[in-house]
């Protein structure tokens, strides 16, 4: 009986952890939080009604995602809004991801190949802006953009890389969120409609230097540029 309160006790937990960490990471990818703004642990777990122990539980998820950082003797906090470390992302992304891509149209098989098909068709009739959401990308669009990048290197078969990738990309669209400034004259369409069909025909080269295109691109609309006000905190 103690063993079966004790279990329940702890499916609960978990689930409240999960709920406060899939809050912060919508407040914090949405702007709620300004860059560099304290995560508080004792007024999360305040608002929230919840234990200290399942607001920290939570927020280490999030540091591990990349979307807070965990500062000595001073707590937690959304990452600063800085070129430096965008760039090093960019810098990271653009080493690591077009080897991934590589790696993919070597041992990618038929599947692998219907699924980048299948993103691609999503992502290009996927509107891009709902004005009713009021943000630049719509969050439909945002999923269907990150969904299409990551099959392209599913097929690379190596659960370490992906793993690094998902952690990259999550870092590079908070700072996307962030960024006011667009570039009107960047066509994002065709590039992945190029990344697509050097992919599909299995030209690792071209598919390669269109990656690495596409990230510098990525990279330069994001440096020098103002981030949006957060709407309030959450």
């Amino acid at each position: 009986m103690s063993q079966s309160i004790h279990s329940s006790a702890s499916s609960g937990k978990q689930m409240l952890s999960e709920q406060i960490y899939a809050h912060l990471r919508n407040a914090i990818m949405h702007g709620n939080y300004a860059p560099g703004a304290a995560l508080k642990p004792q007024d999360l777990a305040k608002e929230q009604g919840v234990s200290l122990a399942v607001v920290r539980e939570a927020l280490v998820r999030v540091v591990g995602e990349g979307l807070a950082e965990r500062l000595p003797n001073r707590g937690f906090a959304v990452p600063a809004f800085s070129d430096r470390r965008w760039q090093q992302i960019a810098e990271a992304r653009r080493s690591i991801e077009p080897v991934m891509l590589r790696m993919s149209i070597e041992r990618g098989d038929l599947d692998w190949e219907a699924r980048v098909r299948a993103a691609h068709h999503r992502l290009a009739r996927t509107p891009t802006h709902v004005p009713e959401e009021g943000e630049y990308y719509s969050d439909a669009w945002a999923e269907a953009h990150r969904v299409f990048h990551r099959t392209l290197l599913e097929g690379c078969g190596n659960p370490v890389l992906l793993e690094t990738f998902d952690r990259m990309w999550t870092m590079s669209e908070l700072a996307r969120r962030w960024s006011a400034h667009r570039n009107p004259d960047r066509d994002g369409v065709a590039e992945h409609r190029r990344l697509e069909e050097a992919a599909l025909a299995r030209d690792a080269d071209t598919a390669a230097e269109a990656l690495a295109r596409h990230l510098t691109l990525t990279a330069a609309e994001l440096t020098g540029c103002t981030h949006h006000e957060p709407a309030q905190e959450a």
